[in-house]
């Protein structure tokens, strides 16, 4: 287990890999493991980092961090500490949201984002979300099967408090277009079936700028890196190889994408 120091607390994280740096968030719901099976895609050609958020976790439980802004202020102190300059994002749900509004802050840092189950507006996340007891999410959004064991295994380590008042916080923000008001290069995917988070409708979708684009994983629910993992890695690792810049419309992720990854 990797740890740093920060304010005095810990903060768990793990590290793949070698290359330029990307750092996953996770959701709400869980931790950094259960983005393993992505780190060992990405770490062939990627130095990839993932964190257990202040609550999640086992980095260290303490109300007075769980806001939006708090936990904001983990990833620019964990970045500095680390010394990691120009990066990557790969968020998921509450990570998708944190992954947005650093970009925001700091677009000369953040090089493209792929972010899963951004929530279009405050409607669009399930009230279960702000309600129910972490591992109740946990059996609700993962079930138990071999694939989502240990991932619920650690969602239920969080803190209760670090679920609710985040989405307290999360009410602050305005979370319609944020993608707009990202200049960097945006893949949104979601899961068909999540009933946590609603996807964009098509409409919604069509309308988003010319640097993002919306994938939905028809199959999937809300944690399409585990749900469709080869497809997602494959994903994942096309959208990285993009060049600087590069809009990830580019990658055609439709019946031709379909066909390269059978």
């Amino acid at each position: 287990m990797s740890a740093i120091i920060l304010r005095d607390e810990i903060i768990h994280y793990e590290v793949l890999g070698r290359g330029r740096p990307i750092i996953f968030l996770h959701d709400w719901v869980g931790s950094w493991r259960y983005w393993i099976p992505s780190m060992q895609a990405a770490s062939i050609s990627f130095r990839t980092y993932a964190l257990d958020l202040w609550g999640f976790g086992d980095s260290a439980k303490n109300p007075s961090y769980y806001s939006v802004e708090q936990q904001i202020s983990l990833l620019e102190e964990f970045l500095e500490e680390m010394g990691i300059g120009k990066i990557a994002l790969v968020g998921h749900g509450f990570g998708a949201i944190l992954a947005m509004l650093y970009a925001i802050r700091h677009p000369a840092t953040v090089d493209r984002i792929l972010a899963i189950s951004l929530p279009y507006a405050e409607s669009a996340i399930n009230t279960r979300l702000s309600t129910d007891k972490p591992a109740e999410l946990a059996d609700w959004l993962l079930g138990r099967t071999p694939v989502t064991e240990a991932a619920w295994v650690e969602a239920a380590k969080a803190d209760p408090k670090a679920i609710s008042l985040s989405m307290v916080s999360v009410q602050n923000i305005k979370l319609a277009g944020l993608p707009n008001q990202v200049s960097t290069p945006c893949l949104l995917v979601h899961g068909g079936s999540d009933p946590a988070v609603e996807a964009l409708q098509p409409e919604q979708a069509a309308s988003l700028p010319e640097h993002a684009h919306q994938v939905l994983f028809e199959a999937s629910g809300h944690y399409p890196m585990l749900d469709e993992p080869g497809k997602f890695n494959r994903l994942l690792t096309d959208f990285l190889s993009l060049q600087s810049g590069d809009s990830p419309r580019q990658l055609q992720l439709k019946e031709e994408w379909k066909r390269r990854v059978r």
